[in-house]
């Protein structure tokens, strides 16, 4: 059994891409394999800027034999029927074949046996369409080449069983050979490396200032930036983001402490923090009282060990690149609080949202209008609202965002708060995109989830007016993500909020676009996301199927109650009996009322009723509607599933003891009217057709 090792390095390779290419590598090189009958006890990936990794071990020596059979014609068939037969099988005459029998009779079969390639002959061609096959989301070309890739490849190695494999990938106009050399840091060690295996590559690799394994070089720079802020007396603000791309940045990586100028710390906390890891990649530190500390942490690729003269200077040459970034985030800092943000808002109307739904002003005053109709459920005050509504977007006409985009809303809490304005309306103002993601933080001030309710629901309403929504895994304009940010904003914070209401009201600043109501269409696209939000929570998506299927139920928190308590009922003996007994009853009017012509939802005819257990039947569904009415109307979903698991004694004890389909025509038909009414009393807390299982 041998071993294949394959680098490809070039130029480097942004981190982003990094992680999914090596994944991509190990997959395609394992299926060629594996489709080529080389199986491999297993496979590793790694990734550094410069490199692209794959090691396959205990690769067989060649391929296995592999027999073949060819069924041919049936024994007596025409002349010509044969020769075809022979030539496809590549025999000389029959009497190379056999004759087997089966059923049909007797037909000529040809064998033979296809002997396996040696390994190295069979890899050249598949690593090299393994290379080709990897794709990039962004790739480009190089010289007069039409081969493309992320960077351009400068060269590869690839080894088995210890020595270099003749072949190269095509260029689309010249040619990169295989070899068995590679090269070390590019400015510690470039000079060029023979290796025999992964092992002495690994070890030559480390000698020549390159940590291969990604894994190793984050727990390095994580133990690093660690200890000396340990050192510092300091706590480093945790980004695993950051960590992660930074690992994607250095072969060599080796963390040094610089500091920030004094005169720059007057800057707003994310100004500082987003400064230093958008643009420079540094690690932010704080005290321990939770305040940012005038030190940062980067990540030098050079072998340069604290307070060695090569640290000195590389700490320095950072210090002063900071500085200048910095310089720029103080002036637009001291700028821009010149201004108020209500004199900056006329300047929103140079912003087009969408060419279809106008500017940015005209956005901001519906979400004024819907912001100021959205406070009286969630409890906030109508003018704060509709005041931070119209400050909100104000911020993207300064000059920190126009720098820093990262800080819209962050930057107009900070100018809301120079020009005077109440603290919520500050507040509101900086969480109004908020949440972000499912990792983001969720508005719980009621200012602030009117504010942001009002974004999410105008940009909704808007983009289903005009008709552009989300397809398929396309959605340019992260719809998705704002019905989930709006459903959160509900939920978490238990809003008790009429949907349709509120998108026809939302809908009433669309008035120039002459569309047609969406609301009840925005409202299922609601229900497909409220699935995928509570999925990870293990709320079954088929109960909140069952509840919208009702219809009429556009209050999410209500919603969530009720399938809460029917998560419960179905739980217990009693509701998975009676789910199935709907079921039963369900099938039998179905099947039967299509055999008749017949609907059977008549209300049943007591007087017809001949049976105890029907009669009985009968008695428990009036008691439960009128129990489970009760319930509904006082929003005691617990109350109402409890009234409902009341029917499965009378219910069994029917399906037992009645026979539906008697000679009486009056009686089948009044029993056939009884099931039908089990549905109709099940129906009222959720459509149980929709529920699966």
């Amino acid at each position: 059994m041998a071993e294949l090792l394959l680098e490809i390095l070039g130029e480097e390779t942004p981190a982003r891409m990094q992680a999914r290419a090596a994944e991509e590598l190990e997959r395609l090189v394992r299926d060629r394999l594996q489709g080529a009958g080389l199986p491999c006890a297993a496979t590793r990936a790694f990734v550094t800027p410069r490199r692209l990794v794959l090691v396959a071990e205990d690769l067989p020596a060649r391929q296995a034999d592999v027999a073949e059979e060819r069924k041919g014609p049936r024994v007596g068939a025409p002349l010509k029927a044969v020769e075809g037969f022979l030539k496809a099988a590549g025999l000389a005459s029959l009497d190379e074949a056999e004759v087997r029998a089966d059923p049909k009779g007797d037909f000529y079969v040809a064998r033979r046996t296809i002997a396996g390639q040696v390994t190295a002959a069979v890899l050249p061609d598949l690593l090299a369409s393994a290379i080709a096959s990897l794709g990039w989301p962004k790739s480009m070309r190089w010289a007069a080449q039409s081969f493309r890739w992320v960077r351009p490849i400068q060269s590869l190695l690839v080894l088995f069983d210890g020595r270099a494999l003749e072949g190269s990938i095509d260029l689309g106009g010249a040619a990169l050979p295989f070899g068995r050399t590679t090269a070390g840091h590019r400015f510690l060690a470039p000079a060029s490396i023979t290796v025999t295996g992964f092992a002495d590559y690994q070890s030559k690799l480390r000698e020549a200032f390159v940590v291969l394994d990604q894994g190793e070089r984050r727990r390095l720079i994580a133990e690093g930036t660690a200890a000396l802020a340990a050192a510092e007396g300091l706590v480093l603000e945790d980004d695993p983001g950051l960590l992660d791309e930074v690992t994607g940045l250095v072969e060599w990586p080796q963390p040094l402490i610089g500091r920030i100028a004094p005169e720059l710390m007057v800057l707003p906390p994310e100004v500082l923090i987003v400064s230093m890891r958008s643009h420079q990649r540094y690690f932010a530190l704080r005290r321990p009282d939770g305040a940012l500390a005038d030190r940062f942490v980067l990540v030098s690729n050079m072998d340069a060990p604290p307070g060695s003269p090569r640290a000195v200077t590389i700490v320095a040459g950072n210090e002063r690149v900071l500085r200048a970034r910095l310089a720029d985030a103080l002036f637009f800092w001291d700028q821009d609080r010149q201004r108020t943000l209500e004199s900056r808002l006329p300047a929103l109307q140079q912003i087009v949202f969408h060419a279809r739904l106008g500017s940015l002003a005209e956005k901001v005053q519906r979400v004024a209008a819907l912001a100021r109709y959205l406070a009286g459920p969630a409890g906030a005050d109508p003018l704060q609202a509709e005041r931070a509504a119209r400050l909100a977007k104000a911020d993207l006409t300064s000059g920190m965002v126009g720098e820093f985009p990262e800080l819209q809303g962050v930057m107009g809490r900070y100018y809301a708060r120079n020009d005077g304005e109440p603290a919520a309306v500050a507040e509101a103002i900086a969480e109004h995109y908020s949440p972000l993601g499912p990792a983001d933080r969720c508005p719980s001030a009621a200012l602030s989830v009117t504010v942001a309710l009002a974004d999410k629901l105008d940009t909704l309403i808007g983009f289903w007016a005009i008709d552009e929504k989300p397809t398929g895994s396309k959605d340019p304009f992260a719809l998705r993500r704002a019905a989930l940010g709006a459903i959160r904003l509900i939920v978490e914070n238990r809003l008790r909020l009429p949907l349709l209401a509120a998108f026809d009201h939302g809908q009433l600043g669309y008035h120039h676009l002459d569309a047609a109501p969406v609301g009840h269409d925005l409202l299922a696209f609601f229900a497909d996301r409220l699935k995928v939000a509570l999925r990870e929570q293990g709320v079954r998506h088929d109960l909140i199927s069952a509840v919208f299927a009702l219809g009429g139920e556009d209050d999410l928190v209500r919603l969530l109650k009720r399938v809460e308590a029917l998560t419960t009922l179905l739980a217990s003996e009693d509701g998975a009996n009676l789910l199935t007994a709907y079921r039963r009853a369900a099938n039998i009017v179905r099947i039967e009322g299509r055999k008749d012509g017949l609907s059977y939802d008549e209300p049943v005819d007591p007087a017809v009723l001949v049976a105890p257990e029907e009669i009985a039947l009968h008695a428990a569904l009036a008691k439960a509607e009128a129990e489970t009415e009760a319930a509904l109307a006082a929003e005691d979903f617990t109350a109402a599933m409890a009234a409902l698991s009341s029917l499965r004694g009378p219910v069994d004890a029917f399906f037992d003891k009645v026979t539906v389909n008697t000679d009486e025509p009056a009686v089948r038909a009044n029993r056939l009217r009884l099931l039908s009414a089990i549905g109709t009393t099940l129906c009222r807390v959720a459509v149980f057709g929709e529920i699966e299982g």
